[in-house]
């Protein structure tokens, strides 16, 4: 009886159709595989949750926010036969566990090589638009997250939620992530910028913030590769010595650097040459360091100009929080360990959905992916996640391309140049509330 009953089992896991079918259209397998074994958890044994059904969870996650992992688990029917319709959700948890965070953050580091190799960016002078910036996530206030990642603090102690400090670095023009770093809210954004230099691809132009100014970090980055150029706006307060005009608002300068920077960055030189371009926006003198000092490859207008696509990145981070996440900014994990596996699956997913808007904006000739709806695209792929679980796998070619047929519908219109935002200093809330006095108490 067992034994029959143990081939019954065997011949429903072989013949029941699973989500994980469908989803192999938009992650590969064999990169899955491959990044579970480069994290050391793959493994022979088959359980009902299998870890490449976890990563889905972990992604989908992201995705559906409003649901628990169990009913992520249980609505896309990740999971396969078993004596009982669904698994218990201690049973999620720990598969969670199982699966770690390493293991999600090689699959988010296959996946990106691929898709960007698969994307062909478009290109300004021969170079690739990246864009490097922070961005903070809210935790759990736990004992395990406050140890680990700790929190802002004033005179009276520590305050508000442990939050966990990002540096990410995209591609501008479809908004794919390239790389992250994060580490606890008191970490230096420059340190975790500093981890990204060696993914950084060759003949590309990188836009920083000017928080990011550091002389040390930004030779590393143009000298680890080939053509890595990197742009940003000067720092106020600067020190320069002109070495050569090309016009009244182009030349080349030389920088000083500190004695504490050198010791911190060996191999680093006492001056280090580049571009200082400026240029009067509304009655503002805006001034510009570049390491492309070519003035003949490199027009100084369309540098300066350039400058405000690092806008991006921010966009993207918005993306992420309000669109993705549907502004439930406080993370969902009670440990560090899974705080990290659920920010990769965040990073994971929203790559997953950018690069389908990649291969959507194919459709659409002269259009950049970041010109199309983020959120209405992300209605349509989510749409195409949750028919995979309800239809057989044989039919998913022909839902995926009519996804991508239908990209036209999602295009945006141009922006408005003229809606232009500045950003102003909100006014800080009185500790405690301010009683109003009538006209005749004054007296």
């Amino acid at each position: 009886m067992r034994l029959a009953r143990a081939l019954e089992l065997t011949h429903n896991i072989a013949s029941t159709p699973n989500a994980i079918e469908g989803l192999d259209a938009l992650l590969d397998p064999s990169l899955v595989e491959q990044a579970l074994e480069q994290a050391g958890v793959a493994t022979l044994r088959k359980r009902r949750l299998p870890l490449e059904m976890m990563l889905w969870c972990v992604i989908s996650m992201a995705f559906f926010r409003r649901m628990s992992a169990w009913d992520v688990v249980s609505r896309m029917n990740i999971m396969l036969p078993g004596q009982r319709p669904l698994v218990a959700p201690s049973a999620v948890v720990q598969a969670r566990q199982r699966l770690g965070s390493e293991a999600v953050r090689q699959v988010f580091d296959l996946t990106q090589k691929s898709w960007h190799e698969a994307a062909g960016h478009p290109t300004w002078a021969g170079l690739r638009l990246l864009g490097v910036d922070g961005v903070v996530w809210r935790t759990p206030d736990t004992p395990e997250n406050r140890a680990r990642y700790d929190s802002a603090s004033n005179q009276h102690g520590d305050t508000g939620f442990p939050q966990v400090r990002m540096v990410c670095q995209m591609e501008l023009t479809s908004h794919l992530l390239i790389g992250s770093a994060f580490d606890g809210y008191r970490s230096n954004e420059m340190k975790l910028a500093e981890q990204l230099i060696e993914t950084t691809p060759d003949h590309s132009l990188t836009l920083f913030d000017r928080g990011f100014y550091s002389l040390g970090l930004l030779h590393q980055w143009q000298q680890a590769g080939v053509e890595r150029h990197w742009l940003m706006p000067l720092k106020k307060g600067s020190q320069y010595e002109v070495i050569q005009r090309f016009g009244r608002q182009d030349a080349i300068v030389s920088l000083s650097t500190s004695p504490q920077t050198c010791k911190q960055w060996p191999g680093l030189p006492e001056r280090l040459t580049a571009r200082l371009l400026s240029k009067t926006i509304k009655g503002k003198v805006c001034q510009i360091l570049t390491s492309m000092v070519d003035p003949l490859r490199f027009p100084s207008d369309e540098i300066v100009d350039l400058y405000s696509q690092r806008w991006e990145i921010e966009l993207g981070f918005r993306e992420m929080k309000q669109t993705l996440l549907n502004s439930s900014y406080t993370l969902r994990s009670k440990t560090p360990e899974m705080i990290e596996q659920e920010l990769w699956g965040v990073l994971l997913g929203y790559n997953l959905l950018r690069y389908q808007m990649v291969e959507m904006s194919r459709h659409c000739p002269g259009i950049y992916p970041c010109e199309m709806s983020f959120t209405a695209c992300t209605w349509a792929i989510l749409g195409f996640i949750n028919s995979v679980s309800a239809d057989r796998s044989g039919n998913i070619p022909k839902y995926l391309a009519e996804l991508h047929a239908s990209a036209p519908h999602y295009v945006l219109p141009h922006r408005r140049e003229e809606r232009v935002y500045p950003r102003t200093i909100r006014l800080k809330s009185p500790k405690y509330p301010i009683r109003n006095k009538n006209a005749s108490q004054l007296n």
